[in-house]
């Protein structure tokens, strides 16, 4: 059985902060964030909203968009690495909820950056099972709530969701498709970008020393190295699975977390840089949604018709990296 992306939505939260704005009370420049992450502002969620509060919105959007009804939907898969609540339940029943879905199965990954390329390669499977149709898959993250405001880090990352439902096949479809998917994981990288208490290692109940423990925090430049790695080899093995050249690539659309690993890793593969679409200088790093947000960018713009083919890589936390050809 093929399956297919049948829609996609997204959710971006209204307040938009400048650098300039961090720059008023921390000790950075508009200059140089841009000149080392390619990135101008980010939209901050309100402290009232929560990562399914964000889902549900871009959730709402695809649905919508697809033409279809809430009653359509098979199951809810959620990538997130900021959720609701440290346990249970997860995120994805929580906008099931919201939704009024009736009783269907929904589960979170838990794949940091990743999570919506291995959110799309879920959902393919489960299709394959034949006991529903439509399959929603939501990234999103409230990553603002789990970083410090006084660490230049901060800078990195907004909040957004994305969403997109993933079907069977008909034989309208002819020609679409997701052509294959590569996932990967390195556990021995799981220490480069963390938060290191709140688990069950580390539960919150013992207390904690300093906002560094309950806040994100990254190893720079192994991460860079990391990404920027994982990007060219999962592109090159994604083109020769599916016996393409970069020729037949309408896009590829990359996780968005840092302008300078897209460009290092297309000058690696030879690729010219106007094959990456980029959006990280108005939304920032917005983890498992930078892919989706593309996305419905990228139709909204008239950039994907049907028929184009697209690479998507994802890369982050885990450390986790993998990535899907979708013929749109």
């Amino acid at each position: 059985m093929k399956t297919v992306i049948t829609s996609v939505g997204s959710y971006i939260p209204k307040r938009r902060v400048t650098n300039d704005e961090l720059a008023e009370h921390i000790n950075t420049s508009d200059e140089w964030i841009r000149s080392h992450t390619g990135i101008g502002a980010r939209h901050i969620a309100e402290d009232d909203e929560a990562s399914s509060d964000l889902g549900y919105r871009a959730a709402l959007d695809a649905i919508e968009r697809a033409g279809l009804q809430v009653r359509d939907i098979g199951g809810i898969i959620t990538a997130t690495a900021t959720p609701d609540h440290p346990g249970f339940p997860s995120t994805a029943c929580i906008i099931q909820d919201k939704l009024k879905a009736q009783p269907i199965w929904a589960f979170d990954i838990a794949a940091g950056c990743s999570g919506f390329i291995y959110g799309i390669e879920a959902a393919r499977g489960m299709l394959q099972l034949g006991s529903t149709d439509h399959i929603l898959v939501i990234g999103t993250e409230k990553l603002t709530s789990v970083v410090d405001w006084n660490d230049r880090n901060c800078v990195l990352f907004g909040d957004a969701a994305g969403a997109v439902i993933v079907s069977a096949s008909t034989a309208d479809d002819e020609g679409r498709g997701i052509l294959c998917s590569e996932l990967h994981a390195d556990g021995a990288g799981a220490d480069a970008l963390i938060v290191s208490v709140g688990g069950s290692r580390h539960p919150m109940k013992n207390g904690y020393q300093d906002i560094s423990d309950i806040t994100l925090r990254m190893q720079g430049r192994r991460v860079y190295n990391f990404a920027v790695s994982v990007l060219v080899s999962t592109l090159k093995s994604l083109l020769e699975k599916t016996n393409l050249t970069i020729d037949d690539i309408s896009y590829i659309v990359p996780h968005q977390a840092n302008i300078r690993i897209i460009q290092a890793a297309a000058k690696r593969l030879g690729f010219p840089n106007d094959k990456f679409y980029v959006n990280i200088e108005n939304l920032a790093n917005t983890s498992a949604a930078s892919i989706p947000v593309a996305l419905r960018e990228m139709e909204d713009t008239g950039l994907l018709k049907k028929g184009d083919i697209i690479a998507a890589v994802g890369f982050g936390a885990g450390l986790t990296y993998g990535g899907n050809i979708i013929v749109w």
